[in-house]
């Protein structure tokens, strides 16, 4: 059960309870996510190093905007924002980084793959916020859905060849 601060903002308790678990669980997906990015950011080699190597700390760039985001809503509505570095490890639906991958399409595969599973669960969050009447939510989701699939079609493109 989520523990609620008071707030003028009308959405029932229960709503508001369902919602702030949700996007506190999508915080924790996204900080494993920014750490993978990260890692490929860091650990790619190939002879575009330099376009992947901006490419993805562009990727994760945004996806820390939109996992503030995210964590700010969870307070707006009253709940505490985000989860620890234990919990993020214990609770990611994220595969685990490979250490060992460093050529740069199988590094970008991986990205691919992991960018793909989180823009779909945030599809999913659009219709079940949607349900639960909270537009706000709602909204924000979509707003995040955009950049991730965004993002994904710029991995995408480098596997086109």
């Amino acid at each position: 059960m989520v523990q609620l601060h008071s707030t003028t903002i009308n959405l029932s308790p229960t709503v508001r309870e369902n919602v702030t678990a949700l996007l506190n669980q999508r915080v924790g997906l996204f900080t494993d996510l920014f750490v993978q990015t990260k890692l490929a950011h860091w650990n790619v080699r190939g002879r575009h190093f330099i376009a992947y190597h901006e490419l993805f700390d562009s990727i994760a760039s945004h996806i820390l905007n939109a996992q503030d985001m995210l964590a700010e809503r969870a307070a707006t509505l009253g709940g505490s924002a985000g989860m620890t570095v234990q919990d993020v490890g214990q609770k990611s639906t994220l595969p685990v980084w490979s250490m060992t991958v460093r050529q740069d399409t199988h590094v970008i595969r991986l990205l691919q793959e992991r960018l793909g599973h989180v823009a779909n669960e945030i599809r999913h969050d659009i219709d079940t916020t949607a349900q639960w009447g909270d537009a706000d939510t709602t909204d924000l989701f979509t707003e995040v859905s955009r950049q991730l699939d965004k993002d994904l079609w710029f991995l995408e493109a480098h596997l086109d060849v």
